[in-house]
């Protein structure tokens, strides 16, 4: 076994590894199939070209959270983009589709039975599309913080905002959340 075969196999580690998570968080913040599967390229390309040394997986995982990141500023700020006049929001099917693992539970949990998991997927789907529908800087602090369960330390150094804006952001979207939450199902 040579050189070049434990670094494709290393590298397709860290794709089965990171790559859902750098998925969901670029659809998150672009909200677009073919743009978030751009990022994730880009930033196993970084991740490829570089030659960091990381100092634990934390760090290894914060680094790729940051250039993902990084990656959806360019793609928001691109030219292109923002021309595109025809650019709608993907509807609830487009959705369902993408956003898919987080309708099931996670291994080891109790499986629950056909009527109570349609029903728990439905909410869990219909929080997902209330998430995606709050301001981008909601959206990022609530996605990683819940779905990718980051530290608000970490959510700092990665969207470089201070502590106390992502534990306000944090705040902010809740409260958001509640809001439609009480109203549509009318909570007194």
């Amino acid at each position: 076994m040579n050189m070049a075969d434990t670094d494709e196999r290393d590298i397709q580690l860290k794709i089965d590894r990171y790559g859902d998570m750098l998925f969901k968080l670029s659809y998150i913040r672009l909200q677009n199939v073919q743009d978030a599967e751009d990022v994730v390229q880009e930033v196993f390309y970084q991740y490829i070209k570089s030659s960091r040394v990381f100092q634990s997986e934390e760090h290894e995982r914060a680094w790729l959270l940051k250039v993902a990141m990084n990656a959806c500023r360019k793609v928001w700020r691109s030219p292109w983009r923002q021309r595109r006049s025809d650019w709608n929001p993907p509807d609830a099917e487009t959705g369902r589709a993408v956003c898919q693992e987080a309708l099931y539970p996670e291994a080891g949990e109790a499986v629950p039975g056909p009527e109570e998991a349609a029903v728990l997927g439905e909410e869990k789907q219909r929080l997902m599309s209330l998430v995606m529908a709050l301001p981008a800087k909601y959206r990022d602090v609530i996605h990683l913080f819940y779905y990718e369960e980051l530290s608000v330390k970490e959510i700092a150094r990665i969207t470089k905002r201070a502590e106390s804006t992502v534990t306000s952001q944090l705040t902010r979207g809740r409260k958001l959340l509640g809001r439609v939450l009480k109203e549509e199902y009318n909570f007194g």
